[in-house]
């Protein structure tokens, strides 16, 4: 399977560019696709990763029709309508929080496509592999480097106000940067680790702990 955002709104979608959705297989969302039935496990709406799901791949799939992301400015509601909701016929399965079970679900169906955290892909590459999406595989390299439409930098904000009243969580921040890198103690608890400069960058911040300007916010 070579999925591109596109296909997989096309394929989830309720309602794929405002119309009724028809696809049953692959091949009714794209020639080049496999007549295979579109059956594909997820997270529920409770889960972090449903949200990453519905805004990093099924939005940014609906956002490629020009017409779709000029309706973000114009009708936030439509647009969030059209641009997020899954559908709900069958096609997209709600394996539950548990990323392990869902693991031994699509392992034992090799046309489900499963929607889970790239640690788990990598802690049970014997069992499932892992589908590319608009030309990039999930792996550290493209992960760390952002290329993989699925990959996003996790952010830590602290209030001034907090760290005058406990010093000690400057202390956190500075060693939380430290353990951004390979071998450090988040990629051991799942996280891919920034590259080099990346990480000298985030160590670098939380040394300065600069204000936050609102106006560079998206």
């Amino acid at each position: 399977m070579k999925l591109s955002l596109r296909d997989l709104y096309l394929a989830l979608a309720a309602k794929p560019f405002g119309k009724a959705q028809t696809a049953q297989t692959w091949k009714d969302v794209n020639p080049a696709l496999p007549a295979t039935k579109i059956r594909v496990m997820g997270p529920p709406p409770t889960s972090g990763t449903r949200d990453s799901l519905n805004e990093m791949f099924i939005q940014k799939g609906c956002e490629t029709d020009p017409a779709m992301k000029a309706l973000k400015d114009t009708d936030a509601d439509k647009h969030k309508d059209i641009c997020t909701n899954l559908r709900e016929d069958g096609a997209f399965i709600e394996g539950g929080e548990n990323d392990n079970l869902l693991v031994q679900k699509v392992a034992s169906d090799p046309t489900t496509l499963g929607v889970l955290g790239y640690s788990f892909l990598e802690e049970n590459s014997d069992k499932v592999r892992a589908v590319g999406l608009n030309g990039v595989m999930p792996n550290a390299a493209t992960i760390s480097d952002l290329s993989y439409p699925g990959a996003r930098t996790i952010y830590i904000y602290a209030k001034g106000e907090h760290l005058r009243a406990k010093p000690a969580i400057k202390d956190f921040l500075a060693d939380y940067a430290k353990a951004a890198v390979k071998g450090g103690l988040l990629q051991r608890r799942g996280l891919v680790p920034f590259a080099p400069a990346e990480a000298a960058a985030a160590q670098k911040q939380a040394g300065q702990l600069s204000v936050l300007n609102p106006a560079e916010l998206k």
